[in-house]
């Protein structure tokens, strides 16, 4: 009998790599919020994949950046803290881009960590023909095993997910075997409500926003009422995201339902409101009430 195998995956990279993709991919359904800008992800969050011989528990970490604020600075922290809490890191890189400066830094810091590291070559749909020798010679990390996948349409993932197991130690089932996350139902829906104003904003009003669940409550005719507040830094951003007559909200609002209803299995009613909050993204305490904040944490 095949030993059964099981540890926590670390998944890290630049901005924009398709972290958030990989990880829909692997759970076979929507769990993390995906857009074309970078910094999507803010916290980490965790994925649980069971198959019969093994079980990988995921964190999905946001892209180390450069930051400009105290979020930005957060999120940083909430990646190089992974590292202590996983067996193995795989480093999503995307193919479509060339070596820099960011990838060779992330060379030397996961190399510091002395932690396994699996290189993820993203992005197979768009760059057939790349060739990873010349990306990790020239970031120094010739002797980590690689792969080649395209999150997006399914390319070489059971080849990844093989290389990962292997990579695993022997070890128990964590989780329940039809458990895909431990995040609560709240922080899925503020997220796909976030999602939504990612895809429909544009500059900086995107990143300048939060989304609190304030109420989630079943209502005797049938439907979930969901009341959520958006949070922004300025009330020029407020005014964007509202619209004309209120027509961007109403548009935030439908298709975060969609969605939501997917998610739940109900008919949901969604109650939007924006709130300006001056500058919350330096105000540590609020931050940490959103939970956004994290200490550092040291093997």
């Amino acid at each position: 009998m095949k030993e059964f195998r099981s540890g926590f995956v670390g998944i890290m990279g630049r901005p924009n790599t398709g972290k958030s993709t990989l990880i829909n991919a692997l759970a076979g359904e929507k769990l993390m919020i995906v857009s074309d800008k970078p910094q999507t992800t803010r916290e980490r969050v965790r994925m649980i994949l069971t198959t019969e011989d093994a079980q990988l528990i995921f964190y999905d970490t946001p892209g180390l950046h450069k930051p400009l604020h105290q979020l930005g600075k957060e999120m940083n922290k909430v990646a190089r803290n992974t590292i202590p809490l996983v067996d193995l890191v795989l480093w999503i890189v995307d193919s479509t881009q060339l070596a820099g400066k960011g990838d060779q830094w992330v060379t030397g810091f996961l190399k510091n960590s002395k932690i396994d590291v699996l290189i993820v070559f993203n992005k197979l749909d768009l760059k057939p023909d790349f060739n990873p020798e010349e990306f990790l010679t020239m970031v120094g990390a010739e002797e980590w095993p690689w792969v080649k996948i395209s999150a997006l349409t399914g390319e070489g993932l059971p080849v990844l997910l093989e290389n990962m197991k292997s990579m695993l130690p022997v070890g128990p089932q964590y989780y329940p075997a039809g458990m895909l996350t431990d995040r609560s139902e709240t922080f899925i829906i503020s997220e796909f409500i976030r999602e939504e104003i990612l895809n429909l904003t544009k500059e900086e009003v995107p990143h300048s926003t939060a989304v609190v669940i304030e109420e989630i409550a079943e209502r005797s005719e049938g439907k979930v009422y969901i009341r959520a507040i958006i949070l922004v830094e300025r009330d020029s951003q407020k005014k964007i995201i509202i619209g004309k007559g209120g027509s961007l909200l109403k548009r935030i609002g439908k298709a975060s339902r969609k969605k939501v209803e997917v998610f739940l299995e109900k008919p949901i009613y969604l109650d939007l409101w924006v709130k300006t909050k001056k500058d919350w993204r330096n105000s540590f305490s609020v931050l940490r009430e959103l939970g956004y904040t994290e200490t550092e944490q040291s093997k």
